[in-house]
């Protein structure tokens, strides 16, 4: 008996030891991942750190070389951004396009991609997948003329129904991954207890795909909030956004550096916002969307 006691001792030790060994094996294979991400994130956030670090100096200090790293701060940026742009006019158009752009992208596409993800529709997937990757610029010359034949030009609702070129792919694409995770067991039990089918998209999938949910609506408001050339075509002096700000700040003889810093740091900033606020959800959505069952 005590012989068994002893090599069952010895036995657990040998196996405690190949697991040890088996981690640290794990851990150093990982260390090359880790270490590119570590490079890329310090080159993605110095780009930040950069453009922040601009936005408080004079114009003769950003043109110094070699660059300064201890300078004199000032505000002069952020107010000549308040001073020469009707700053809260362009953010309030900003928050109103680009909710409302995610927002009806969402009532849109949440159906669109739980159809595609029961029925199996890959080559309608694949359409929205191609359409997405079609450049905007090719939508401007039809939408231009439509627009101007319906009144659109320079209208919140004109610029809300453009963006949806960009969040609507968006939604319908990444969604379907989510819906295909839901059990469908879970699904045809309800059906058989009564439910319709819109009564299981809306109470059964749309609820255990709400992680997903967060993560398309931040994806496709950062698109919305972002975009350029939709405003600059499509807008005028009422729909104005942030970032034609940028163009307050730049000219043919000269182009100020740190005045483009401070609009690129405070349209950057509500974003960075509203990203930490949902980061929770943001984190799980991703998780659930990488893992299939």
């Amino acid at each position: 008996m005590a012989g068994q006691g002893v090599q069952a001792v010895s036995s657990a030790a040998i196996r405690a030891r190949s697991t040890t060994q088996q981690r640290i094996m794990q851990a150093v294979n990982q260390v090359p991942f880790y270490l590119l991400v570590t490079f890329l994130l310090i080159i993605f956030m110095f780009v930040f750190f950069w453009m922040v670090l601009t936005s408080f100096k004079l114009p003769r200090d950003v043109t110094v070389y070699p660059p300064l790293l201890v300078f004199e701060p000032t505000l002069q940026n952020y107010q000549n951004v308040l001073e020469k742009t009707p700053f809260m006019q362009q953010l309030g158009n900003s928050i109103i396009i680009a909710l409302g752009s995610v927002g009806l992208g969402m009532v849109l596409g949440l159906p669109a991609a739980y159809a595609m993800a029961r029925f199996k529709l890959p080559g309608l997937s694949l359409a929205i997948l191609v359409m997405r990757m079609i450049p905007t610029i090719v939508f401007m010359l039809p939408l231009f003329v439509a627009y101007q034949q319906m009144g659109l030009i320079d209208t919140h609702i004109g610029l809300i129904l453009s963006h949806l070129i960009l969040t609507l792919p968006l939604t319908v694409w990444v969604m379907i991954s989510f819906f295909e995770d839901v059990p469908p067991e879970v699904e045809q039990s309800a059906m058989v207890d009564g439910c319709s089918r819109f009564g299981v998209f809306w109470r059964i999938a749309v609820p255990l795909s709400l992680p997903g949910m967060v993560v398309t609506s931040i994806l496709a408001f950062i698109q919305s909030w972002n975009n350029f050339i939709f405003v600059l075509i499509l807008g005028g002096s009422r729909t104005t956004t942030l970032p034609l700000a940028v163009f307050n700040f730049m000219g043919f003889e000269m182009l100020d550096f740190g005045g483009v810093a401070a609009v690129a740091t405070m349209l950057s900033l509500p974003v960075m916002v509203l990203t930490i606020i949902v980061q929770r959800w943001l984190v799980q959505g991703l998780t659930l969307g990488a893992v299939k069952s």
